[in-house]
């Protein structure tokens, strides 16, 4: 039998690089926390509570609402998931109305499920080079929010997953003319206050409440992630009412000594970080750009597409024009460079870097994707170019009942490719991002189930559906 405790130590002294979070890259050496176990205790006197923060947790929270220049902070040692829980919760009135953008990540989605919330989508653009999801539309905000008087809160996602932004200053105008409050998952946007290279963090745009993953793109340990509270649309009562419900009552000072960390790595070293990778990734976008048959995706969006500004510490690269899809390319980096990625999809793979990159794993990819590239022809047919979801008219005549209707409804078991017309039980996503597909309560289209066949073909799988071999669906038994 295999420990996982062994295998991880065995891991970690193998020359493979980590192009995916958490964000620390294994390249934090702390003086104070080179052995977990002698640090890690409970409530213990002069050491705080994080449900009840008057000492030193509220001072650390109190240093990271200064930071980032927010009213309040709370520190989530349950990721973001938390933080979009209680925000959800906290914003909205058990059995209200949401509206959401459907490429939130399902953590929403769960909240919605929770609160027995009723929703509303918004739908992002798509972007057709690679198939990326594009930008959330402020006028499509406004004309969601002018026909349903109703809704309680908004909730984006910005930046997504591969480092598309949203004009969230637009949005949160539109939003608070309406008297509701905005709810921004930054979750991969936490390092944007820290380098005019990146977008402006929604904090400084009008969202009332922002969530941000630590883990995902500084040098702070999975699981932990901030949320941020500003101006007083929002209740901090509140916030914390569903903090206590959604975040463990047994916090790790492991982890909170992590965020501590992370935050004074950014008050005392972040200018000068920040400037390096700045540099770096300055010098890798360079590079990348004499490839001839991969392409990497950058400013060229913002100018031709409908997208209105980028996360450049994603390094995106396409096969659009190459004989090779995103699955195949993710699999020579790993096998023949060592090299992990963040995420692979069927026409690009996705690269996450942080501050805590090395110049030297930099050069590895560079090199790696200039003879990668050098080897490739390209195809002569282009692959067709799919979106992963209906139209926001179709979904609104999919939807037939609230997501806690459908999950706690009476359900049974059939063959997926027989599922059409079928309301679903059970979700739908792929995994990274997250981003569900199909939702409890929404009839199962045609156009879903050729995406399913297709994305198997490819060689990915949905999660959420019970059945892993993707032969089954959970439906709602019929009346």
């Amino acid at each position: 039998m295999k420990y996982l405790d062994m295998v991880l130590d065995q891991y970690s002294r193998t020359d493979f690089y980590p192009f995916h979070m958490p964000g620390h890259k294994r390249r934090v050496y702390t003086e104070y926390l080179n052995n977990p176990y002698v640090v890690d205790i409970t409530e213990i006197t002069d050491f705080d509570n994080l449900h009840h923060a008057e000492g030193i947790i509220k001072e650390n929270q109190d240093m990271a609402a200064e930071l980032y220049r927010v009213d309040k902070t709370w520190f989530l040692i349950n990721g973001s998931t938390a933080g979009i829980l209680a925000a959800v919760s906290a914003c909205t009135s058990r059995g209200g109305k949401l509206l959401m953008a459907r490429n939130c990540h399902k953590a929403v989605y769960h909240a919605a499920y929770l609160r027995g919330l009723e929703t509303s989508y918004i739908y992002p653009s798509c972007e057709l080079t690679c198939g990326l999801n594009g930008r959330i539309s402020p006028d499509d905000v406004e004309k969601v929010l002018q026909e349903e008087k109703d809704i309680e809160a908004v909730i984006i996602t910005s930046p997504s997953y591969d480092g598309v932004v949203s004009d969230i200053e637009k949005i949160a105008e539109i939003v608070h003319i309406y008297g509701v409050p905005l709810i921004v998952d930054e979750a991969h946007g936490a390092h944007f206050s820290f380098s005019e290279y990146f977008p402006t963090s929604a904090l400084n745009l009008g969202a009332d409440v922002v969530i941000h993953s630590l883990h995902k793109t500084l040098p702070a340990m999975t699981q932990t992630a901030l949320l941020h509270k500003k101006g007083n649309r929002v209740s901090a009562d509140r916030l914390e009412e569903f903090l206590e419900i959604y975040e463990t009552s047994s916090p790790s000072y492991v982890l909170m000594a992590g965020i501590s960390y992370c935050l004074r790595f950014l008050k005392e070293q972040g200018k000068e970080k920040f400037e390096i990778f700045q540099e770096n990734l300055k010098w890798v976008r360079e590079r990348l750009k004499t490839m001839k048959t991969l392409h990497l995706v950058g400013e060229e969006l913002i100018e031709k597409t409908d997208i209105f500004d980028l996360d450049y510490s994603k390094i995106i690269i396409s096969t659009e024009n190459a004989d090779i899809n995103g699955p195949q390319l993710h699999e020579v980096l790993r096998r023949k460079y060592h090299l992990e990625m963040e995420m692979e999809a069927e026409q690009y793979i996705l690269a996450l870097t942080s501050v805590m990159d090395s110049r030297e794993g930099f050069e590895r990819l560079v090199n790696a994707l200039l003879e990668i590239d050098g080897s490739l022809q390209s195809k002569e047919e282009k692959m067709k170019k799919y979106t992963f979801t209906d139209s926001s008219n179709t979904v609104k005549e999919l939807q037939t009942y609230r997501i806690w209707e459908a999950v706690e409804g009476d359900w049974e078991i059939i063959p997926l490719q027989e599922s059409r017309g079928r309301v679903s039980a059970e979700y739908a996503y792929l995994y990274p991002p997250g981003i569900p597909l199909l939702v409890p309560g929404e009839k199962i289209s045609e156009s879903f189930l050729v995406q399913a066949e297709r994305l198997k073909k490819q060689g990915m799988y949905f999660q959420g559906l019970k059945d892993y071999s993707q032969k089954k669906i959970r439906v709602l038994k019929e009346r």
